[in-house]
């Protein structure tokens, strides 16, 4: 995602700011790289709570993705004209993990995101630190990363949304010479392990999830029906799932390939969904 979005600077902007910082991590044994994205109220009202959505970046993006591509004016222009609430946006660097840990232990990305960094940004910020006000937002491998732990983790996550998300039920032979096939194999193995990419998937994870924290989960995905990795068929197979297991959620398939325009287009309605998840604006989202 290296492509501007179309979207002018907003006039919150004045108020609104980016803060971009690391966390030394012990498990990983490195610095991560993240950037806060705090909303015009922040700082103007010192005592305020607010909701966090945690926005998962692509394969190849970086933690600045929502700066870079001029998201995050999209965001505060949504705010400026009522269509989105406040909260923070808080967007780690997810670097080629695909947000899980890698099959050798070597790469501990799921421990890192989940026992350090969450704890992390949640001391730092004030930021309501419970479900009902932690959401997920993720665009393709940050859209498996999120529907991951959205579905591994409920009892965490009350809200998840993502955008033209790597979701293949098995990894699909034409992906082995591309760079993300490449790239893959440093996490699922070399040759690559189909079980422990099975085990890891958000298909698996969702039919494990109870069905009680699931259907009180809000979800949000789309896709492009020509997407050039085929996602279409994965984001479809979810769709059927969910349904067969009567879990509430909104998805569309439209026209589009997986690219930076398909994101632009269809990102103010994620932003939007995750504000009615947070119970900021309209009517409440919600499983049920």
């Amino acid at each position: 995602m290296l492509s501007m979005f179309l979207g002018a600077a907003s006039s919150a902007q004045a108020v609104a700011r980016v803060e971009c910082s690391i966390i030394p991590s012990k498990i990983l044994g490195h610095d991560v790289p993240y950037c806060a994205l705090l909303p015009p109220s922040y700082d103007e009202q010192a005592t305020r709570k607010f909701p966090v959505l945690y926005y998962l970046h692509g394969l190849g993006d970086t933690e600045r993705s929502m700066v870079n591509t001029g998201a995050w004016n999209m965001y505060l222009d949504m705010v400026e004209q009522g269509k989105a609430g406040e909260y923070l946006i808080v967007t780690p660097a997810g670097y080629a993990s695909f947000y899980v840990n890698s099959v050798d232990g070597k790469v501990r990305y799921e421990d890192f995101f989940i026992k350090e960094f969450l704890p992390f940004i949640e001391r730092k910020y004030r930021v309501h630190a419970e479900r009902s006000n932690r959401g997920l937002l993720g665009v393709s491998m940050g859209g498996y990363g999120a529907m991951r732990f959205a579905f591994k983790y409920p009892q965490l996550f009350g809200s998840v949304s993502t955008h033209m998300a790597a979701l293949r039920e098995s990894r699909p032979p034409e992906l082995g010479g591309t760079v993300q096939g490449a790239l893959s194999a440093t996490i699922f193995g070399e040759p690559f392990n189909e079980l422990y990419y099975k085990e890891q998937s958000p298909f698996t994870l969702a039919r494990k999830a109870p069905l009680v924290q699931l259907k009180h989960t809000a979800i949000y995905f789309d896709c492009g029906k020509d997407d050039n990795y085929g996602f279409a068929i994965g984001n479809e197979s979810m769709d059927k799932l969910l349904t067969e297991r009567g879990v509430p959620h909104e998805t569309h398939i439209d026209p589009g390939t997986h690219s930076v325009f398909f994101v632009a287009q269809h990102l103010p309605a994620s932003l939007a969904f995750e504000s009615k998840a947070f119970g900021l604006t309209g009517k409440k989202v919600s499983g049920n």
